[in-house]
């Protein structure tokens, strides 16, 4: 079956990319993104043998390592939101996340792929899984599946627009290990993340058929033109990151109250290559005791610890049991990039690009809001996200708008 989008119409001139990260990936050679490719094949079924893996861990003396799912979250990004329909004009992403897992993971006791991917950390981080084991740390496992897409501003033309965005799209798969930590004696905790995406760039993406199936349900225009849409080719970003707040026990902050979360990223990948910091401010009523809310982005989802969750059903009811609260939050974040797919185009290829600026910023305003339905939690979270230009030829700045709904099972 042939794919549709992948005439690049007019000529385009390689792309000088950074010379550096050219050099470093192309080294790795075919070999290398067949072994990512097959990486990618094996975590495919990963969300169904995690349920066998929680039942064979018990016969082999791995209990307290079986991998549990503890709850998930969707979210929906679409810059409709906010009246436009041109850059990132839509994202959505489904995660599962699991249950603390308490002591140092143990690559034998876990599911194939998360096994490989400790095995992988080993070799480039060896000293995460190490800290990992430390008495005051708790991790937990996250799973994510999403799709991405971009488009320039004019929906009209099927012709190559040169000084406006490439369309272009990914369509990607997530593992993430999060070590949540409070140091002895601090004041305050700390999650550090790695996350691994493996995925697709380009018409394998899906992004076309998925925006046109939405235009034709909702009675708009299809944008005409993605035969000029970046090629295909593999996609692979390893991040990692690091937050910081206030310590506190429990599920959430009792009564009225407020806290800050600063951190600081790095990822690496023919997804994106930055580095990025960071500071949420919080303010409200029974705050979550977890590390804030985002819009979507390579990094760990981490909730309340999963021993304060599981209090929700106890009767009289705990002073570190989760309880319906409500806070306003204000996000900011500065970013240098290197590299961008929706920017640069592929990596591997010639594609069309634009002139991406090193320096970016972004901010959001929104509000979280948690409450228990028939003993389960329920959690909703709205933002509007504003992003410095993105690009030279860019016309102004974008927003868009978020919408998050996570649900403890």
């Amino acid at each position: 079956m042939s794919v549709p989008g992948t005439n690049l119409g007019p000529h385009v001139e390689p792309h000088p990319g950074p010379r550096l990260i050219r050099r470093t990936l192309r080294h790795a050679g075919s070999r290398h993104l067949r072994a990512l490719l097959l990486v990618c094949a094996i975590f495919a079924p990963f969300a169904g043998r995690a349920t066998e893996s929680a039942s064979g861990a018990a016969q082999s003396g791995c209990a307290e390592q079986a991998l549990r799912w503890r709850g998930g979250t969707v979210r929906l990004e679409n810059d409709l939101f906010a009246g436009t329909d041109r850059d990132y004009t839509n994202g959505v992403a489904v995660s599962l996340v699991s249950h603390d897992i308490e002591g140092r993971l143990r690559a034998d006791c876990l599911p194939r792929p998360l096994g490989l991917y400790v095995h992988f950390l080993d070799a480039i981080d060896p000293g995460f899984r190490q800290r990992a084991g430390d008495e005051s740390a708790t991790q937990n496992v996250v799973l994510r599946i999403g799709q991405s897409m971009y488009t320039p501003e004019d929906k009209t033309r099927s012709d190559l627009i040169e000084d406006d965005r490439p369309y272009a799209g990914l369509l990607y798969l997530g593992l993430a290990w999060n070590r949540r930590a409070h140091p002895r004696g601090a004041r305050y905790e700390m999650l550090e993340s790695r996350e691994l995406t493996l995925g697709v760039i380009g018409p394998w993406s899906l992004a076309e058929r998925s925006q046109d199936l939405v235009h034709r349900l909702r009675g708009f225009d299809r944008f005409r033109g993605w035969g000029n849409q970046v090629r295909n080719e593999p996609a692979f970003q390893l991040a990692m990151e690091r937050k910081f707040k206030p310590w506190f026990d429990g599920a959430v902050r009792p009564g009225w109250g407020h806290d800050a979360i600063g951190g600081y990223a790095v990822r690496v990948g023919n997804i994106e290559t930055a580095a990025s910091a960071g500071l949420e401010l919080r303010w409200g009523r029974n705050i979550a005791n977890d590390f804030g809310s985002y819009s979507i982005r390579p990094g760990g989802e981490n909730r309340p610890p999963s021993a304060a969750a599981g209090l929700r059903a106890t009767h009289p009811q705990s002073l570190r049991a989760p309880r319906p609260g409500a806070h306003l939050f204000a996000h900011l974040e500065a970013r240098a990039v290197a590299w961008d797919f929706s920017l640069d185009g592929n990596l591997f290829r010639s594609s069309h690009h634009v002139a991406r600026r090193p320096w970016q910023a972004q901010a959001a305003l929104g509000i979280s809001s948690q409450w228990l339905v028939a003993g389960h939690g329920v959690r909703l979270a709205l933002m509007r996200v504003w992003r410095t230009r993105e690009f030279d030829e860019q016309v102004g700045q974008h927003a868009f708008g978020s919408i998050a709904v996570s649900v403890e099972f």
